[in-house]
């Protein structure tokens, strides 16, 4: 096994709010190389780096809107969001909770502070992620993954170094709880300051780290801190992370589909054809009925 580098440290971007109820710095796709292709099969990544939301008795989020062709993977590391989609999934996401919508050939969806949780305010603090489908997915059925923290497989390191909550994929032998169409590991790692973890994916899969919490340094580089995001280049496999401070550090990795992406605003498709027809049965009615 050989090592794998660091390619690039990105530095959050200028935030922006998504709907009143997500204030977020996007990462993916973004400048600095990290594009759709580049990320491939991960297709946006918007963090919510943590911030501070006032009460308020209407609760802030995003209205009904459609989505086709992709899944939305929502991380919950403070506060509380509540889900719900014109395929009947939905709940409520608390902290360390995963919600995994697979839009797939359709859904209209809305998303919201959880209604008692927005009227005491609060600190809050979420990832949302895209992975794209291949072709042969795209017009599957779609379905809803509510993964409760207390559900997500760990695996202890030594010496009460922390542990590594595997979301999707595997780490050590431990599997994730998600179900994934292609190979791709989601994984928290929450250290101890001082602890190191070692990691190992294909040299092919495309790999980056979030750092939620703290600050880290991989393969005993400079000091990364929080809010900014490591890519890995494409050689090696290995790489090792040490926690500077006490850290929660978000590790994807997957492999590429390797396929056209044709996109339009809430839709990932293969052709600008399909970008046309998922418009088309958006319009007459085909993603089903959602209330606002």
């Amino acid at each position: 096994m050989s090592t794998k580098a660091v390619e690039l440290v990105v530095s959050p971007s200028a935030p922006h709010f998504v709907g009143d109820g997500f204030r977020v710095h996007n990462f993916i796709p973004s400048a600095y190389k990290l594009d759709m292709k580049r990320m491939d099969p991960f297709i946006m990544l918007d963090y919510n780096s943590k911030y501070t939301f006032e009460p308020s008795i209407e609760p802030k989020g995003v209205g009904v809107h459609p989505h086709r062709g992709f899944e939305t993977v929502t991380i919950a590391y403070k506060g509380q969001i509540e889900h719900h989609d014109s395929s009947g999934g939905g709940g409520v996401i608390s902290e360390g909770d995963v919600q995994w919508m697979t839009a797939a050939s359709g859904v209209l969806h809305k998303e919201f502070h959880e209604r008692e949780w927005s009227k005491k305010g609060g600190e809050f603090q979420m990832v949302q992620l895209w992975v794209n489908l291949p072709a042969k997915d795209k017009m599957s059925t779609p379905k809803y993954q509510a993964i409760e923290n207390s559900t997500i497989n760990r695996f202890q390191i030594e010496n009460n170094g922390g542990e590594i909550e595997v979301i999707a994929g595997e780490y050590q032998g431990v599997g994730g709880a998600a179900s994934t169409f292609t190979p791709l590991h989601l994984q928290n790692a929450k250290l101890k300051q001082g602890t190191k973890a070692k990691f190992s994916f294909p040299s092919h899969f495309n790999t980056g780290l979030l750092v939620i919490e703290g600050s880290m340094k991989v393969n005993q580089s400079d000091e990364v801190p929080t809010n900014h995001f490591v890519l890995m280049a494409n050689q090696g496999e290995e790489f090792e992370i040490e926690a500077t401070s006490d850290a929660v550090i978000l590790i994807l990795s997957g492999e590429p589909i390797n396929e056209p992406i044709a996109t339009h605003g809430p839709f990932v498709m293969n052709t600008r054809e399909e970008i046309v027809q998922a418009f088309e049965d958006f319009n007459n009615g085909k993603f089903g009925y959602l209330a606002d």
